[in-house]
């Protein structure tokens, strides 16, 4: 999990001859920290007891800028890769209060490389390497006959390279606490057809060296599947997925006008995914594509991803 690697600001459009100035990250913000669509499927599913590792690479592509109205105020190109690495643990026993929920933890450490160029300017700001960590150290996971959910507290802990005025930064420079829930329900008794979502609200602390204070920003991620038997031990799961993200509070700081602190993003998209799991070997891959539309006071693009996860023991 990391941050949104650019900044779009809020000045006459005029001034708009690139995309963002990434270099004065003050000015902005336009997303929040949890990387939209990577909870899409499966999203209440609690893994098997025991340790996991998760690699999910995620690739956002975003070619125009758009305004409060939706209006496109530039165009270039940002682009953003992340190699997310996550560990997975997973208790043996049941808790005996809250109804029997299994305990979990997982830490993930990204690696991260952005760019931002502009249709006008040329290239503007890029920078890689690792970036901001997160932890979840409490996850409560349910496991019903016909559904799966997941309650989470985790924190983002800014790790990742962050200097004020730098046009290289990888880090966000603030801490982050997310309050997340995932739900999977099943619509048939095999459990083959499923929709999940998944929340996330994050409360974010003040950007260190700038004194800005991000709005806080919630999350949806949602998807409709279902599984086919391929043959013994292999199945494909594919369904249609999507993600919503809102702005909900003002950004504020010393720097920030009242027209930048007003202006709230919002992100939409929609998409497919699919997954090939082997249940017997503990290993599953799979894709999921986003196609943005709609959006306000950020930019707009496309996700890809893909996701290879494997059970120790």
């Amino acid at each position: 999990m990391t941050r949104s690697f650019s900044s779009l600001s809020t000045v006459p459009l005029r001034l708009l001859a690139a995309i963002c100035i990434t270099a004065l990250p003050a000015l902005s913000q336009v997303r929040g920290v949890y990387p939209l669509g990577m909870s899409a499927t499966n999203s209440g599913v609690t893994p098997e007891t025991g340790i996991s590792y998760v690699n999910q690479f995620l690739f956002y592509s975003r070619d125009q800028a758009k305004g409060p109205n939706g209006e496109v105020l530039a165009t270039g190109q940002n682009s953003v890769m992340m190699d997310m690495n996550s560990l997975v643990w997973v208790s043996k026993k049941k808790i005996d209060f809250l109804g029997g929920p299994l305990f979990s933890m997982s830490a993930t450490i990204p690696i991260a490389n952005n760019s931002l160029t502009s249709d006008i300017e040329g290239g503007i700001s890029g920078g890689g390497g690792l970036a901001d960590s997160y932890y979840q150290p409490f996850i409560l996971g349910w496991r019903k006959e016909r559904a799966d959910i997941r309650a989470v507290y985790g924190f983002l802990a800014p790790s990742g390279r962050f200097h004020v005025g730098e046009s290289n930064n990888v880090g966000s420079g603030y801490w982050t606490h997310a309050f997340s829930s995932g739900q999977t329900f099943y619509l048939n008794a095999n459990r083959r057809t499923a929709i999940s979502t998944f929340q996330m609200y994050e409360i974010h602390t003040t950007q260190q060296g700038t004194q800005i204070h991000p709005g806080d920003t919630l999350n949806l991620d949602y998807s409709l599947t279902h599984v086919l038997s391929l043959q013994h031990d292999l199945n494909l799961q594919v369904g249609l997925v999507g993600y919503e993200q809102w702005q909900l509070t003002d950004k504020t700081g010393p720097s920030i006008t009242p027209a930048q602190s007003s202006a709230h993003y919002r992100v939409n998209a929609l998409g497919f995914g699919s997954s090939l799991m082997l249940p017997a070997r503990k290993v599953s891959v799979g894709v999921k594509y986003f196609k943005e539309f709609e959006d306000r006071s950020t930019f707009q693009g496309y996700s890809l991803q893909i996701t290879a996860s494997i059970k120790f023991y």
